[in-house]
């Protein structure tokens, strides 16, 4: 919640002081190091205070430092402290990042293969819910109270969250963690074993680079309409990530019935008309209903999309390394964001808005015509993962 919060907040705020779109672009560079968590993935997955349960040892650890880098932003004047409040936001990626792994690796645990639909459903829900509070409400909240308040609400809350972590007992017996440095480095090759895995990074990083592109460039062009701070909150922070969250828990629902396969093929064929949707603003139509369509469409298909890869990335996980394998994967898919929305300032300064949204629609086509040409989605040809 933190993260989304600085994430949503800064870019604006940088906005209305009359930064360039460049140097809002840049700003997602602040989470580069996450695209190599992957290096440190097999240390979560083999090291851990197992008296506490393994992965859950970490997630209670990274949680209470984001909730103390939350409250040390608190006290920081965002004019005066800006390059200080700016790294503050950077550990915030880092420790967030680490503690994914643990969190994906504890999912996969918990779920057996024919609940991996609904429970990716549920957790990309809750992750969204996180982006309405952060990114959303509290963006409201901080027009009416101001930055400090606000931020150490959200401090708070993210030790309230902690609640349910306290009370669950982890199961660690069906897991066997690499035993030495050498496994350690060997698990992180493990995952190319899956027949067309290098076809599959390259969907999960297009498909998070069209999404990205557009959306990173879509926050200073409503500023540029001129939405207030709280408009933007509500628009972006509240309908479009819950959109995000409804279309997660369909495409749960939906990848029960449809199969992954067909699941992937036909949200990725909607990322791309999603993509087009877009460029209405770009084209003159900036009426609050135009706006509310975009942040509608492309939240029910970015949720659509999130749970279906997010299902298929624990299908290609294994049981003794699953936090080093799901994180490998969802590097690329960070790979894909951050480096899309780096360089969408920069092009938006060259090629316009416009320029910057047809080439997230050029990303989704490729991406889409990546998934028909994807051999098998795992090692084996069961039921459930086909």
């Amino acid at each position: 919640m933190p993260a989304w919060f600085l994430y949503s907040a800064i870019p604006i705020f940088m906005r209305q002081q009359g930064l360039s779109l460049e140097a809002i672009g840049l700003l997602p560079t602040l989470a580069l190091p996450v695209t190599l968590r992957f290096l440190w993935s097999p240390l979560i997955d083999r090291y851990g205070f197992t008296r506490w349960g393994h992965y859950r040892f970490w997630i209670i650890c990274f949680q209470v430092i984001v909730a103390f880098l939350t409250t040390v932003s608190a006290f920081l004047d965002i004019k005066q402290n800006f390059n200080t409040l700016l790294a503050c936001m950077g550990l915030m990626y880092i420790t967030g990042a680490s503690q994914d792994i643990a969190t994906d690796a504890l999912a996969i645990g918990l779920l057996a293969p024919k609940e991996r639909g609904i429970g990716n459903a549920v957790q990309s829900a809750g992750g969204f819910l996180g982006g309405i509070i952060g990114g959303g409400t509290m963006l409201i909240l901080l027009e009416r109270w101001g930055w400090k308040p606000s931020l150490l609400l959200l401090a708070v809350i993210t030790l309230v969250a902690l609640i349910p972590v306290l009370f669950h007992k982890e199961d660690f017996s069906a897991y066997s963690p690499p035993s030495t440095p050498y496994s350690l480095l060997t698990s992180l090759l493990n995952i190319f074993h899956y027949r067309g895995m290098w076809c599959w990074l390259l969907i999960l990083l297009l498909d998070s680079a069209s999404s990205s592109i557009a959306s990173t460039m879509f926050r200073p062009l409503l500023v540029d309409i001129g939405l207030s701070l709280a408009d933007i909150g509500w628009l972006i922070g509240t309908i479009n990530y819950g959109c995000l969250m409804i279309g997660g828990l369909i495409g749960g629902l939906l990848i029960s019935t449809l199969g992954r396969k067909w699941s992937l093929f036909l949200f990725s064929l909607l990322s791309i008309f999603a993509s087009l949707i877009y460029l209405l603003p770009s084209f003159g139509w900036k009426s609050l209903p135009v706006l509310y369509f975009v942040a509608i469409s492309t939240g029910l298909v970015g949720g659509l999309m999130a749970t279906t890869t997010f299902t298929i990335m624990m299908d290609k996980s294994g049981e003794d390394t699953p936090g080093t394998d799901y994180t490998v994967q969802s590097s690329s898919g960070v790979l894909g964001s951050i480096g899309a929305a780096a360089i969408s300032g920069k092009l938006a300064e060259t090629i316009g808005y416009r320029g910057v949204f047809g080439l997230g629609i050029v990303f989704a086509v490729i991406c889409f015509l990546l998934v028909n040409i994807l051999p098998a989605l795992s090692r084996s040809s069961s039921e459930h993962q086909n």
